[in-house]
């Protein structure tokens, strides 16, 4: 247990009142209202996206009493319940009415009983997390119908271009998908910044997964995140990962994978299918939290803009919400990405030699089960720089520039 003077010292500390240098508003913030005492707003991403910053931007915008608590404080190294309740009596005395913003709740065993406390004594509770499962699983446990998530993402085209004082077109969406949208990459030059991002994946995999699972080895595990950001997009199953990475065995390679996914390094885009069984049996794809983290990983000399450009479509889909899938008749037709309302192509550049594939994707994916239109799902292309407007087999298809699109 911690001393009380320790606890009551860090409670004390003041929260950070002013805008960092070239800090960016993030666009997609939660609805979180002043007056939602009874719901912990939760905010979960890969490390260093930027939740922190959210977090005192949402506090700013709130205006109200708060105190934060930075759990990677050294000065609360070993925190745990049996301090609970001396915070909750010093916060009482000293900050009877603050609002609570907890960064990195992972780092304390059992943190979901602090949370529960703080809402049943009627505070405001914002609270930030880098494991998506130990999040998931924990408040599933204490705080059933008491939480708000909202995923957290490095930036996307439109907070680039205004962190790097750039123009929207397509010179700055192609440095975009090169450099991805990690802060602390962006302040520096490009070649410091692939080191960083480097360094950011080494970190992650040993503090998120390899320390955290007590893995004897994290050689296997490294294999398989280079292989999965090198090749994004790819439906691969599991038996085949193991086959050709020479990974141990298949139920190995699969809580590899989970790991990844927890520690949001990789994102799994499920199959479409109005089948349940195909759904959960189907290979996912596989696509990376940044393009500039899987470029700068890359053992791929020259990159594939067309990938990369289908991994921001992936990331700017998640960010609005959406719940996307991908749709594919093996040797038939495929299509990227399907919503309830879109469905959508990733291509760098329609030519004459690609344009049967890619809109007969489309076609199929148009009136698929579970569309929001009466009329079927809005048809798209999105290119590097195309723009036009399409009519295929009685279809209006849209050819748009990604960079209008993620603008």
């Amino acid at each position: 247990m911690l001393l009380r003077e320790t606890l009551q010292a860090v409670l004390a500390a003041p929260s950070a009142g002013e805008v960092a240098n070239h800090e960016v508003t993030r666009l997609f913030q939660p609805a979180w209202k002043a007056e939602a005492a009874s719901h912990a707003l939760v905010l979960t991403g890969v490390r260093r996206c930027g939740k922190s910053t959210l977090q005192g931007q949402i506090r700013r915008r709130l205006k109200d009493a708060s105190v934060t608590i930075n759990l990677e404080d050294t000065r609360l190294y070993g925190l745990g319940p049996g301090d609970f309740a001396t915070i909750m009596s010093i916060l009482d005395a000293d900050h009877p009415r603050a609002a609570i913003y907890l960064d990195e709740v992972q780092e304390v065993p059992e943190w979901q009983r602090l949370v529960r406390a703080l809402l049943d004594s009627g505070r405001r509770v914002c609270l930030t997390g880098s494991n998506a499962s130990l999040l998931g699983r924990e408040m599933g446990s204490k705080l059933t119908g008491r939480h708000l998530s909202h995923e957290v993402y490095p930036f996307s085209f439109c907070e680039f271009v205004e962190f790097t004082g750039q123009k929207p077109g397509e010179a700055s969406l192609e440095e975009y998908l090169r450099r991805g949208g990690f802060a602390s990459a962006l302040r520096v030059g490009p070649e410091h910044g692939a080191v960083l991002l480097r360094e950011l994946l080494r970190d992650l995999v040993h503090r998120d997964i390899v320390t955290r699972h007590s893995l004897r080895t994290a050689r296997p595990l490294m294999t398989l995140a280079l292989h999965l950001l090198a090749h994004p997009g790819q439906p691969l199953s599991l038996q085949a990962l193991s086959k050709g990475l020479g990974l141990p065995s298949v139920a190995q390679t699969g809580r590899m994978v989970e790991y990844l996914q927890d520690a949001w390094l990789m994102l799994a885009l499920p199959r479409f299918s109005a089948s349940f069984k195909q759904r959960v049996t189907s290979p996912p794809k596989y696509y990376a939290v940044d393009t500039g983290m899987a470029a700068a990983n890359s053992p791929n000399p020259t990159p594939d803009l067309g990938r990369k450009l289908e991994n921001a479509v992936l990331l700017a889909l998640r960010r609005m919400g959406a719940e996307p899938t991908f749709a594919a008749a093996p040797h038939e037709w495929e299509c990227d990405f399907v919503t309830a309302d879109l469905a959508i192509q990733c291509c760098a550049r329609l030519t004459p030699e690609n344009r049967l594939r890619e809109l007969r994707g489309l076609r199929q994916a148009f009136s698929l089960p579970g569309s929001t239109k009466t009329r079927g799902r809005e048809l798209l292309v999105i290119t590097l720089d195309q723009e036009d407007a399409l009519t295929e087999e009685g279809h209006e298809i849209r050819v748009i520039p990604a960079w209008k699109w993620l603008d």
